[in-house]
């Protein structure tokens, strides 16, 4: 019987610091090579393989169209893991710890407009966690809140309407996640402790798919809210 294919996708040692280095954040291959010490050829290599496993998504950078983020897929991880353990014994199938919150955790996210993106970023962790985390969204060049945000985020039970777009400079204090939402937004604020490479949406449909996905990194990043600058 051959290893389940997590194991045989996760199992070379460079495949299994690029995952480690993706879980915390979307990075380009540059950055990737940069971490792990590998020349670009041996990392690109590597990502192939991840990708072909499902392991690993790849967006063309919005910024610079000559850039690729690649991005860890969490829940496809999830999924085969819990296959692993379950295929060598019933006993072993995993489930996740509980949720962990530190202190007055504040959180920032970030992207070009605030008119889409961080704002719905912003209410769904808010909503989540019960307005237990201080959770804040901000733009490099705030634009007006876009409707269709608006209505996708009602459709959710979850109302932004009187959201006011604000920009980076705006915001005060410490925060102990700065989350950027697009790839511009990257390049124009340091500080960031994570990436999200998303693109921006435009139709309805867009829309629909942005709140789905960020909704899903929003429930693994719960996991790790207790861990500053994760």
């Amino acid at each position: 019987m051959n290893p389940p294919a997590f194991l045989t996708a996760a199992g070379h040692p460079l495949r299994w610091q690029l995952l480690t280095e993706l879980s915390r954040t979307d990075l380009a291959v540059h950055e990737l090579t940069g971490r792990v010490g590998q020349s670009q050829n041996l990392v690109s290599y590597h990502l192939g393989k991840l990708r072909t496993a499902g392991l690993v998504t790849a967006r063309r950078s919005s910024a610079d169209g000559r850039d690729t983020y690649y991005a860890l897929d969490l829940a496809r991880c999830s999924e085969l893991i819990t296959g692993t353990g379950g295929a060598l014994h019933p006993a072993l199938r995993l489930t996740a710890p509980p949720v962990r919150r530190g202190p007055r955790t504040r959180v920032l996210f970030v992207c070009s407009g605030n008119s889409a993106r961080s704002p719905m970023a912003e209410a769904l962790l808010r909503h989540r966690t019960d307005d237990e985390v201080e959770v804040f969204s901000a733009g490099t060049t705030p634009k007006p809140l876009h409707p269709y945000a608006v209505s996708v985020m009602a459709e959710r039970g979850i109302d932004i309407s009187r959201a006011r777009p604000r920009q980076v400079g705006e915001m005060d204090g410490h925060f102990d996640h700065v989350i950027t939402l697009c790839d511009r937004a990257k390049e124009n604020c340091a500080g960031g402790t994570a990436h999200w490479s998303m693109a921006e949406p435009r139709e309805l449909p867009e829309f629909h798919d942005t709140a789905g996905l960020l909704d899903r990194r929003i429930g693994f990043l719960m996991h790790t809210l207790g861990e500053e600058g994760s």
